[in-house]
């Protein structure tokens, strides 16, 4: 399985199949942030990382312009991110509280990270073509992460496009804390993203996520039943 899951980062990584994606990914990569004058960007489609063994599997939306664009590892150098990994750290899900380039010696265990969309889209909006495209690679790493009990979708986004992949009928509308079980023991367990618009305005506070993450634990050291 690792190496199948090194196989399809190596897919993601050369992806073109989205030219307003392509476009704007290489453009920012070109011009840069002020900040970030110095560094040379990513440029380029994101694979997850993280335990293949994982229990845990993350989702977000898709890498920021300026973060997982510039570092090449999704949520990492990012305020988003910060907060992402700070309640990992806290849960015990990874060995340091902070990311801030792909080297830095971060470690997850039990968790993998992935995005629903692998590239920066232009005001952090995919089109629905551009989701429909991803697709696939997030279909082949669920099956590749056979252990993974408990699936959080950050944001409305990611819910939609994870419970599509998994064919949840009905389905329910997304909020902070919903929990949908799968017929196959699995669990679906929403969480508000951890971007600036929902943690500067209080929507999302740093116990809400935690509270996630301690929920994640729980279901997959007992997971529901599965249905005949």
């Amino acid at each position: 399985m690792p190496d199948l899951l090194e196989q399809l980062r190596g897919e993601v990584i050369v992806c073109r199949r989205c030219p307003r994606l392509v476009a704007w990914r290489e453009q920012v990569a070109l011009e840069k942030k002020a900040a970030y004058r110095g560094r040379e960007y990513w440029g380029r489609p994101l694979p997850g990382f993280g335990d293949p063994q994982a229990e845990l599997l993350i989702v977000g939306l898709a890498p920021a312009a300026h973060g997982g664009n510039r570092t090449g590892r999704i949520f990492t150098g990012d305020r988003s991110g910060d907060w992402l990994f700070r309640a990992l750290y806290r849960a015990g899900y990874a060995n340091q509280p902070e990311s801030r380039d792909r080297d830095d010696g971060l470690q997850l265990t039990g968790a993998y990270i992935t995005a629903a969309v692998r590239c920066a889209p232009p005001a952090n909006r995919p089109e629905p073509a551009e989701r429909d495209n991803c697709a696939p690679f997030l279909v082949r790493e669920l099956a590749l992460l056979p252990r993974v009990r408990v699936l959080v979708p950050l944001g409305a986004f990611a819910y939609e496009v994870l419970a599509g992949i998994l064919r949840v009928r009905p389905r329910p509308r997304f909020t902070h804390g919903l929990e949908v079980a799968l017929p196959d023991g699995r669990t679906l367990l929403c969480s508000f993203h951890p971007s600036q618009q929902n943690t500067f305005t209080g929507k999302l506070t740093e116990a809400m996520l935690d509270g996630i993450f301690q929920r994640a634990r729980e279901l997959a050291a007992h997971p529901a039943s599965t249905t005949p």
